[in-house]
C-alpha cells in the first residue's frame, strides 16, 4: 500500500504527462464548473458570505471550507442514537454567531440501504442528493454533511453525474419534473472539516483539564477511503500521512493523541455486515479497535467524526463485557470533545447519557463535578414534565413548516 507521500508523488508524475498519460487523475470539479458553463447543471458556489478557509486534500489540491451560512445536512444514525453529536455543533455555531438553517426538510441520503443492497439505485440516489442539495441552494444557505456516509456517497454521486451523460440527464428530468434545477454543491464539505478549520477558535474555549487527557482517533472510513482525493490532509499532523481531522482538533484541544496498530481497521460498522452479520460487527469493534486502543494506547476515550462509528465502537462494548473483555472506553465525536473541553453541559449539550460505554472517570479526570451536572440534568427534566418550556439550540421553524407543507411552496390557507 503508498503511504500519502507516495501518492502525491504519483500524481505530480501524472500530471507534468497529463497529455500522454492514460492514468491520469481527473479533479471532477474542473469538470463540473465546465458542465455548468453549458447551461448542464448549475453550481451552488462558496461566496464571500460563507467565509471560506482554504486546506488541502491528500493530493495536494485546495479546497475551500465555508464557515458560515451553512445548510445542515443531518444523519439519521445521530439524531436517533447521538443525539448529542448535532446539538454539541450547534452549540458551537451558536457561540461563534455562525448563520446556519437546521433544515426541517431534508430527506434521509438512502446511502446505508444503498451500499447494504438494501433498496434504491444510482439514478434514485444521485436524485435524492441532488433534491436535497436543492433545498440548500433555495434558502441561500451551503450544505453542511454531519454524517461520513452521507459525505461518501455524496462524493460519489457528484462524481457520477459529472462523468455520466444518461445519469445527468435522468436526474435532470426528475428535477424538472419537480419544479427544481439540478445543482451540484461547489465543495462537498463534512461538518469535521468545519470543526478542523475552527479549531483554534475552539480551543480558546477551553475550560476544562485536558493535558491528562490521552486520546485515540478512529478515520471513518467513508470520510478518507470513499473519494480519497478529497479528505483534508496536512503535513504538520500525522506526517501528512492520515487525515488531518480529527487528529488536530484533539492536539489544538490539549489532550494527547496516542498510536495503536490497528487504526486503519474498519471500526466493524460496515454496510451489510451489521444488518446480516452483526455479531462479526460487535466482535470486529471490540477486538480490532476497542482493545488496542487500551491495551496498546491506554486512551482515556476514543475520538471519530462519523456516525456508524461513534454507534459501533461505543454501543458494541457490551457484547465484549459479556465475554470478560471489560474495557469500557468512553466513545465520543470530535465535536463532542470539543464542546466538553468548552465547558458545555455533559448532558443537556453532549448528551452523554445516550452513550453505551460510561463517561464518569472521563469528565472527572477533565474536572467535571460528576454529581452536580447529573442532578442539575435531573432537576431540568422534572421541570420540562411539569410543562416549563425547553431550552433551544435554535428557533423553532414555524412559518417554514407552514410555508413548505404544501408542494411547490404553496402557502396554506387560514380556515
Amino acid at each position: 500500500m503508498l503511504n500519502a507521500d507516495q501518492i502525491r508523488d504519483v500524481l505530480s508524475e501524472r500530471a507534468n504527462a497529463r497529455i500522454y498519460s492514460d492514468k491520469k487523475v481527473h479533479d471532477v470539479r474542473e469538470e463540473m464548473w465546465n458542465l455548468h458553463e453549458k447551461g448542464e447543471l448549475v453550481v451552488i458556489p462558496i461566496e464571500q458570505k460563507n467565509k471560506p478557509i482554504e486546506v488541502e486534500t491528500l493530493f495536494g489540491w485546495k479546497k475551500k471550507i465555508p464557515t458560515d451560512y451553512l445548510w445542515h445536512h443531518k444523519s439519521c444514525g445521530q439524531c436517533g442514537n447521538i443525539p448529542g453529536y448535532p446539538s454539541s455543533l450547534l452549540w458551537f455555531m451558536n457561540q461563534f454567531k455562525t448563520n446556519y438553517l437546521n433544515e426541517p426538510h431534508q430527506t434521509s441520503c438512502t446511502a446505508w440501504n444503498y451500499h447494504g443492497s438494501g433498496t434504491s439505485n444510482p439514478i434514485a440516489l444521485a436524485a435524492v442528493a441532488v433534491r436535497n442539495w436543492y433545498r440548500a441552494y433555495e434558502t441561500g444557505t451551503f450544505p453542511l454533511i454531519h454524517c461520513g456516509t452521507s459525505f461518501g456517497d455524496y462524493k460519489e454521486m457528484r462524481k457520477l453525474l459529472v462523468e455520466n451523460k444518461e445519469v445527468r440527464d435522468k436526474v435532470r428530468d426528475i428535477m424538472h419534473h419537480m419544479g427544481k434545477e439540478l445543482v451540484i454543491p461547489e465543495e462537498i464539505v463534512h461538518y469535521s472539516e468545519w470543526v478542523h478549520v475552527k479549531r483554534k477558535e475552539m480551543a480558546s474555549m477551553v475550560k476544562m483539564k485536558m493535558d491528562g487527557i490521552t486520546a485515540t482517533v478512529h478515520e471513518p472510513c467513508h470520510y478518507y477511503k470513499m473519494v480519497p482525493e478529497d479528505a483534508v490532509y496536512e503535513k504538520d499532523t500525522n506526517g501528512g500521512q492520515r487525515p488531518a481531522p480529527p487528529t488536530a482538533v484533539v492536539q489544538a484541544l490539549g489532550a494527547k493523541v496516542a498510536d495503536y496498530s490497528t487504526w486503519y481497521d474498519c471500526c466493524g460498522f460496515g454496510f451489510r455486515h451489521i444488518l446480516t452479520e452483526r455479531e462479526f460487527s460487535r466482535s470486529f469493534a471490540t477486538l480490532r479497535k476497542i482493545k488496542p486502543m487500551v491495551e496498546e494506547a491506554h486512551a482515556d476515550v476514543a475520538i471519530t467524526t462519523d456516525t456508524g462509528c461513534v454507534t459501533t465502537l461505543d454501543k458494541s462494548q457490551w457484547i465484549g463485557k459479556s465475554h470478560g473483555m471489560d474495557y469500557m472506553l468512553p466513545v465520543l465525536s470530535d465535536v463532542q470533545f470539543a464542546a466538553l473541553a468548552a465547558g458545555a453541559h455533559p448532558y443537556k449539550i453532549v448528551q452523554i447519557h445516550w452513550h453505551s460505554s460510561p463517561t464518569d472517570k472521563l469528565l472527572e479526570k477533565m474536572g467535571f463535578d460528576v454529581a452536580f451536572y447529573k442532578k442539575d440534568f435531573s432537576n431540568y427534566i422534572e421541570e420540562l414534565q411539569k410543562g416549563k418550556e425547553p431550552e433551544m439550540l435554535y428557533k423553532p421553524h414555524d412559518e417554514m413548516e407552514k410555508y413548505f407543507a404544501v408542494n411547490k411552496g404553496h402557502v396554506i390557507m387560514d380556515n
